[in-house]
Formats: C-alpha cells, sequence, structure tokens
C-alpha cells in the first residue's frame, strides 16, 4: 500500500523511468514469447529453439539493468533525513524498489503476453490480429506453465536485483548519500574505482586474445545466429562475452584516471573541479559507460563485418538489438541524472560562494571531452580487434 502512495504520488518523470521500463519487459516478454512460439511450431529443431532462447538472455540482461538504474533513481529509494524516523529505513526502501521493479515489469509481460496473442490471431476483436500468425504457432495451444515460466523471468530477475543491490548493506558507510554539502560523499566510490580496472583489464585481454585465437583456428561449425544473422564459433562468443563484461568492470577505473588526468600539470580552479567530480562519480557514471562502449563496440564490429552486404535480419533479431541498445543507453542516461542530482546540494554551494556558472558549465564541458578522448578511441581499437576474427 505504501508503494502505490508513493508511485501515486511521483513526479511525471518518474512516472516516465518507469513506463520505459515497462516498455522494455513488454519487448523482451514478446521476444521470449516469440521463441516460445518457433519452438512450438518447429518440435523437430530442439537445438534451434535452445539457441533462439539462448540469444533472449541478452535482451533480459539490459531489461533488469535498466530497472535496477531506474530503480536507484526512484525518490522513494533514496536515503533522506527523516525517512528512519517514520519506519522507512534502508531495508524498507529497497522493498519498496523491489515492489516497484515488480510492478512495471509485469505490467509490461502482460502487456507483451496481450500483444503475443494478438499478432497470433488468438484476440480477432481489433484489426489486423493474426498478422504474425505463420511465425508464432498459430495452430498450437500454448502450454499454461511453459508460458507463465517465461512471463515471470524479466519480473523476478528485475526485482530481485533490484532489492540485492539496493539492500542495507549498499549504504553501509553512506547513509547520507547525496545529502552532503561539502562534496566529500563521493569517498566511498572514489575508493572502490582503481580495484576493478585490473580486473577488468584481465578480462579484455583475455576476450580478445581468445577472439585472435578462434579466428586463427581452423573453420569449425558456427553457432546460427537467429533471424538471419551470420553465426559464429562459440569461442569467438565466449571472447566477445569476456571483453564486454572487460569493459564494464573496467570502466570505473578508466573514469577515474581521466579525473586524475584533468588534475594533473598544475590545473587551474576549473580542472580541479572537473576532476574532482570525474573521480567522485567514477564508480556511478563509469560501469555504464563501459556497458554503452561494449555495446558500440559490438555494433561497430557487426556493420564491419556486414560491410557491402545486407544481413537478413528478421523481426526478433531487430527487435533483441533494440532493447540492448536502447536499455544501455537509458541506463547511462540515468545514472548521469542521478550524478547530477548527487551534485546537486555542492552545485549550489558553489553559487553561494560566488563561484561564476560560466566556471561550472567549463568544467561539465571538460568532463565529457574527456570521457570522449579515452572512450571514443578505445571503443573503435576494440571493436576492430573484435572484428577481425569474424571477417576471416
Amino acid at each position: 500500500m505504501l508503494a502505490l502512495r508513493l508511485a501515486r504520488g511521483a513526479r511525471p518523470a518518474v512516472w516516465a523511468r518507469r513506463l520505459l521500463v515497462t516498455a522494455a519487459a513488454t519487448g523482451t516478454g514478446l521476444l521470449l514469447l516469440c521463441t516460445f512460439g518457433y519452438a512450438l511450431g518447429h518440435p523437430a529443431a530442439a537445438l534451434g529453439s535452445s539457441l533462439r532462447l539462448a540469444w533472449c538472455a541478452a535482451p533480459l540482461a539490459a531489461t533488469v539493468y535498466l530497472a535496477v538504474a531506474v530503480a536507484r533513481t526512484d525518490p522513494a529509494t533514496r536515503p533522506r533525513a527523516g525517512l528512519d524516523a517514520v519506519g522507512l529505513g534502508p531495508g524498507r526502501r529497497a522493498a519498496l524498489a523491489a515492489v516497484s521493479t515488480a510492478a512495471a515489469t509485469t505490467t509490461g509481460s502482460l502487456l507483451a503476453l496481450l500483444l503475443f496473442l494478438y499478432l497470433r490471431g488468438d484476440l480477432d476483436l481489433l484489426p489486423f490480429a493474426g498478422a504474425a500468425a505463420g511465425l508464432l504457432a498459430a495452430g498450437w495451444d500454448l502450454p499454461l506453465a511453459g508460458t507463465l515460466t517465461l512471463l515471470a523471468l524479466v519480473p523476478a530477475a528485475a526485482s530481485s536485483t533490484a532489492a540485492l543491490l539496493l539492500r542495507p548493506a549498499s549504504y553501509a558507510g553512506a547513509p547520507n548519500e547525496g545529502d552532503d554539502d561539502d562534496g566529500t560523499e563521493g569517498a566511498a566510490p572514489d575508493a572502490g574505482s582503481p580495484g576493478d580496472l585490473p580486473w577488468g583489464v584481465a578480462l579484455l585481454a583475455a576476450g580478445l586474445a581468445v577472439e585472435a585465437y578462434a579466428g586463427g583456428s581452423a573453420p569449425s561449425p558456427g553457432l546460427r545466429l537467429p533471424g538471419g544473422l551470420v553465426g559464429g564459433s562459440l569461442s569467438v562468443l565466449v571472447g566477445w562475452a569476456l571483453t564486454a563484461v572487460g569493459l564494464a568492470l573496467a570502466g570505473p577505473g578508466l573514469v577515474h584516471l581521466c579525473g586524475r588526468a584533468l588534475q594533473s600539470l598544475r590545473p587551474g580552479a576549473v580542472r580541479l573541479l572537473a576532476g574532482r567530480v570525474l573521480q567522485r562519480e567514477a564508480q556511478r557514471v563509469g560501469r555504464p559507460l563501459g556497458v554503452v562502449c561494449a555495446v558500440v563496440a559490438g555494433a561497430f564490429a557487426a556493420a564491419t563485418l556486414y560491410t557491402g552486404s545486407e544481413p537478413d535480419t528478421g523481426p526478433l533479431s531487430a527487435l533483441g538489438a533494440g532493447l540492448v541498445v536502447g536499455c544501455t543507453l537509458a541506463a547511462l542516461a540515468l545514472a548521469a541524472v542521478e550524478a547530477r542530482q548527487d551534485r546537486a546540494l555542492v552545485t549550489a554551494a558553489l553559487l553561494r560562494q560566488g563561484a561564476p556558472v560560466a566556471a561550472l558549465r567549463t568544467a561539465a564541458a571538460l568532463r565529457a571531452a574527456a570521457l570522449c578522448a579515452l572512450f571514443a578511441p578505445l571503443t573503435w581499437v576494440i571493436a576492430e580487434l573484435a572484428a577481425a576474427p569474424l571477417a576471416r
């Protein structure tokens, strides 16, 4: 009941974020159901159906990632003074985050079921019903248990992940995150950003090495991607997964290094402010930025692979790719919004002390330029190295 009251009193921006999660859950649920329909219509192609279901893991992970990012920026889950006194401590806030996430994703799963039934032709009350009946095994009855299991995947994964990441231990040592006036609230992210960088670099190097080894070895039967896309060997896919995880882990450390570089060589007030802000927000912004770089590198590698030819992509492949790209970009935008909200008090304090607005804007431009100067060439190099084995 408390979650419902908080949801009703939310601002339009908060509702827009929740609707974004609902839309992502709808797309992922539809993708899972379409894969299920393909399996029903092709009972002899068990391996192909299993591979199609396995490829749904990427959109599912992207949807969960977006749902957690939205839960972190929800005002109802952010620590504020006085909430503990009314019984809304960190544990209750984590529970509220899980309930809100479950409500948004469950709505999306129900919409996916309605859209799936409409495309199959089971709901003939609307025009164009059954437009994809041939692709979705319209002549077969849907097993209730399998359908409910697939529809419950997104809400269960998203709500449990949100509750786990926003549990009370997440606020240990920083009970007033975002409420400090002196700008020291970033001590925890600052300390934990140089820690994941070696692991990220190691995984990144291991992934590129596995891809290079797989590309230089003898040709082997590849895994066919659904929707007409060219597949690759299992080693290439494992190597690319390691590369993506390595970029996500190394992102905070790379952002932290950008902040240190801005503060080097006798910095002025603007460069010092820009560098310190990057160091403080490295953990929050770096990981989404690393994930976006991994997705962009994958898209660039695919574009390099299909140079001079057009892949026969089907609607399911386009839907899955759109979900991954859209969710990662939205999560990065939400991380930037969250970082801006957390430094709002610091910015207000600087303005009260007489800091010019132009200096703050210049610091923001310096931060953006430093990140682009590091991540743009890094993404291009990784994309080239990842595409080289696939083009052989």
